[in-house]
């Protein structure tokens, strides 16, 4: 099976799609080829992918990114056996051509209300364009295959779809968490935490506890972060490729998770818990519901209040004087992981349910 992968809005080496869906699919013998924002990331494509550069959607310039993708769609229409569109985006570069092959689009998140954390869209926008892409989202159920990255996204559906969770690999053994340093995974930004973060380090920093931030910032958050550095409260490594992120996992005191109350994260579960229990460290995160779940349900982790750095720093200097107590939570967490959220496991059904819809068979 030759599948087309497009997105013009993600990272090329975004962990869902390289190393989660496209590894399943060059994993299980099939062809990719992979249509994706390398020149204005920095980045080439993996030697086991077709490339093929496409445009960054960026804030407002969109447009030409979607009108490039739709070429490639065209061109390439006939040589593969399936497609695979990864922003809401790309369904203008789809929807209405004609003799294309099965097209699936795999929803990330809840495209509306993520609309009202977007600082380039005016707020007198914000409610038109909600409804348009309510109304895209229809378009695309009719028309498309879907794939959910989350059980709570299914509420926005008529018919029942496909979850893909955003679960991660679940290495064989990890090292116990240290005493020293707490890290950040993720996209940074004032919505997940970043100022909070900034202030967790420069609490944390009279008792040698360092606090490392790996992940792009966007435009407003990159300035603040920038500063800290300069001052010496924290390391951040911007942009790094999910395999070498999560090797800076291994042996942290906790991974933070300091989303703030927002519409688009009350129903979601944040990929970095996983990845934390995954790597054996525990969990600190705000009391977003699917967060509260997965590590009460574990206790692998500590709840603490939104906004609230004094809390966190407090729950940081409790997990490194009480080693037992984080050892456990780390052990916890992994043996979590390991049974629940090993991505192969779901891998599985992600390639089948694939070559169902493109008639390959296995």
């Amino acid at each position: 099976m030759h599948v087309l992968v497009m997105t013009v809005v993600h990272h090329p080496e975004d962990a869902r799609i390289l190393h989660r869906q496209i590894r399943a699919l060059v994993d299980a013998g099939h062809e990719v080829t992979y249509a994706a924002p390398y020149t204005a990331r920095g980045v080439m494509a993996r030697s086991w992918v077709n490339g093929v550069d496409l445009p960054r959607a960026a804030e407002r310039k969109r447009l030409s990114a979607v009108r490039a993708a739709r070429k490639v769609f065209k061109r390439m229409r006939g040589q593969v056996d399936l497609a695979i569109v990864h922003d809401p985006e790309l369904l203008l570069a789809v929807v209405g051509v004609r003799k294309r092959p099965p097209v699936v689009w795999d929803v990330h998140e809840d495209t509306p209300a993520t609309l009202s954390l977007k600082p380039w869209l005016p707020p007198f926008l914000r409610p038109p364009v909600r409804f348009l892409a309510r109304l895209l989202e229809g378009t695309a159920e009719r028309h498309l295959h879907l794939l959910l990255a989350e059980s709570a996204y299914a509420g926005r559906f008529r018919r029942t779809h496909l979850v893909v969770p955003n679960e991660t690999w679940v290495p064989d053994e990890v090292t116990e968490p240290a005493d020293d340093r707490v890290v950040y995974l993720g996209w940074l930004s004032e919505a997940r935490g970043v100022r909070e973060a900034i202030e967790v380090a420069r609490l944390l920093q009279p008792y040698r506890v360092a606090v490392e931030l790996i992940g792009y910032a966007d435009p407003q958050s990159r300035p603040i972060l920038n500063d800290a550095v300069a001052q010496g409260l924290l390391e951040w490594r911007d942009f790094m490729p999910n395999d070498e992120a999560l090797k800076r996992l291994d042996g942290a005191l906790a991974g933070l998770s300091l989303l703030r109350d927002e519409p688009n994260y009350r129903h979601s579960m944040p990929t970095k818990i996983v990845e934390y229990m995954a790597h054996g460290i525990p969990v600190i995160t705000t009391p977003s519901p699917r967060a509260v779940e997965l590590v009460e349900r574990y206790h692998s982790g500590m709840v603490v209040p939104w906004q609230d750095p004094k809390a966190v720093a407090q729950a940081v200097l409790f997990l490194r004087d009480d080693v037992r107590e984080r050892h456990a939570q780390g052990a916890r967490g992994y043996a979590a992981a390991r049974a629940n959220h090993h991505w192969p496991n779901s891998a599985r059904r992600f390639v089948s349910q694939l070559e169902a819809w493109a008639g390959v068979k296995s």
